[in-house]
């Protein structure tokens, strides 16, 4: 069977970088069509109703203030309404005897920018005045911009600057792990310095915390609706499994089940093995498909774990925390950061997810396992905990989560326009700019819109510029 219903646009994923497209593409007048092989949208930022515990659960995405895309797509889709927008962010450490944990905030004050969080940082219990200093001296050298080689691990950079250890636990690994999802000596030292310089030193605004209030197919079934709302067809549940190039110069990518996509625009936006398996199936492969193919084995993908308890009572009045000295990067408080949503109640009850960032050890234990250190740890910041009964549990295992910024991978990220052929990528692990992040991934869709927008002859632009510079960053950053 054969259907030639995106005329002008295939896209296969409707992860957050094929919704992207898709937006910006049909919001510009382009027949699309969007394929799907999954029932939902948003790709791995999903959520589904748990079978044996009739709740709806999915891992906890954030939004920071200086994800300019994602923020405004959202925007356009009306799902803004649907963040929860946060100034502060509490670091707790861990109680001893029983005690309840020592709370640290950061929040802009009156300085101007990259000086908002300096009162707060001075105040920080959490760090003595040795640490201090060389966090300070850190970031004083992101202040001369995002270092443009990415070969150096952070755990180099680290080393180098003579960061202490208790630097390291309660301010440059909470931060890094949660960020880019995975241990420093993965990470590159310019991803890492993107994170501080966006979200620490740029401007107040960029490192505002933002956490949707729904679940996250919910929330992002508001964007494939705008798509629709400007004619793109979406196809759920149509698995492609190979693509080729027709006789008369269109690509066609046909499903499991016979279902042929044409069209002179085709558009992969997957994972980066996924797409790996799409492009193997070319019969005829370019010299730059054949690259793409070869780069993508240096790819390798990072774990989040998360921990869903519900909990017979409060044990906290916090929305959301930094958890330090723990294998528990986040705590989530989803009774109170969804209070506001129809439908929900708390009942006297508490529904707090526990995320596990770069979480490999996890994925070698075993559920009961889990969520008996999780309960361990959990008390040990909200000592109420300790008496609180679980009315229900889950653990929910990503194992390809992300995929890691490891030293030396940014030259082997494509384009999207790499092939120049009408075939496009897209998906956080092109070359968007950006680390594995959210953002990362939409601005690569709206990339690979304009470059299939330039391919037409239409120059209009569709990326949200970054934040400007705010105060003295005006004068220093480049």
């Amino acid at each position: 069977m054969s259907e030639r219903i995106g005329e002008d646009v295939v896209i296969v994923g409707a992860g957050a970088a094929g919704l992207a497209a898709a937006v910006a593409l049909s919001g510009a007048g382009a027949r699309v069509t969007l394929v799907e092989r999954k029932p939902y949208v948003g790709g791995r930022a999903y959520s589904y109703l748990h079978p044996a515990l009739d709740e709806v659960i999915d891992s906890q995405h954030v939004l920071l203030g200086c994800c300019t895309n994602l923020i405004d797509l959202c925007r356009l889709a009306g799902a803004d309404k649907h963040i929860r927008w946060y100034d502060e962010i509490p670091f707790l450490e861990p109680g001893t005897d029983g005690a309840a944990a020592r709370r640290t905030v950061l929040k802009p004050g009156w300085l101007p920018s990259p000086g908002h969080f300096a009162s707060s940082f001075q105040r920080a219990p959490m760090l003595k005045m040795r640490d201090k200093m060389g966090i300070a001296r850190g970031l004083t050298l992101f202040l001369r911009g995002i270092p443009a080689d990415d070969r150096e691990a952070f755990s180099e950079w680290v080393r180098r600057t003579g960061q202490t250890e208790r630097a390291i636990r309660h301010f440059w690994e909470p931060v890094v792990v949660s960020t880019l999802n995975d241990v420093f000596e993965r990470c590159s030292t310019r991803s890492a310095a993107q994170v501080f310089c966006e979200s620490f030193l740029r401007s107040a605004e960029g490192g505002r915390f933002g956490i949707p209030t729904q679940p996250l197919s919910e929330f992002y079934a508001a964007v494939a609706q705008k798509a629709e709302s400007q004619e793109t067809k979406v196809r759920l549940r149509s698995s492609v499994e190979c693509i080729e190039r027709t006789p008369d110069g269109e690509w066609s990518a046909t499903a499991s089940d016979g279902t042929r996509y044409i069209a002179p625009t085709l558009l992969l936006a997957l994972p980066f093995e996924q797409a790996g398996k799409l492009l193997a199936t070319i019969r005829d492969p370019t010299a730059a498909q054949r690259e793409v193919i070869e780069s993508l084995e240096r790819f390798v993908h990072a774990p989040i774990t998360t921990i869903h308890l519900w909990l017979d009572r409060e044990v906290t009045e916090l929305d959301h925390a930094a958890l330090l000295d723990t294998r528990i990067q986040w705590m989530f408080n989803k009774t109170r950061i969804r209070r506001r949503e129809p439908g929900t109640t708390a009942n006297g009850r508490q529904y707090l997810e526990l995320v596990i960032s770069a979480s490999f050890d996890e994925l070698r234990k075993d559920r009961e396992q889990i969520l008996v250190d999780a309960r361990e740890e959990l008390a040990r910041f909200f000592p109420e905990a300790r008496a609180a009964k679980v009315v229900k549990a889950a653990v929910l295992k990503e194992a390809q989560a992300t995929f890691s910024v490891t030293p030396g991978l940014d030259k082997f990220r494509p384009n999207p326009d790499i092939f120049d052929d009408g075939l496009f990528l897209a998906g956080d692990w092109t070359q968007s700019g950006w680390p594995s992040t959210m953002e990362g991934a939409i601005r690569s869709g709206r990339l690979a819109a304009e470059k299939i927008a330039d391919a037409t002859g239409d120059s209009r632009r569709f990326v949200t510029p970054d934040l400007p510079p705010r105060g003295f960053m005006r004068m220093l950053a480049r």
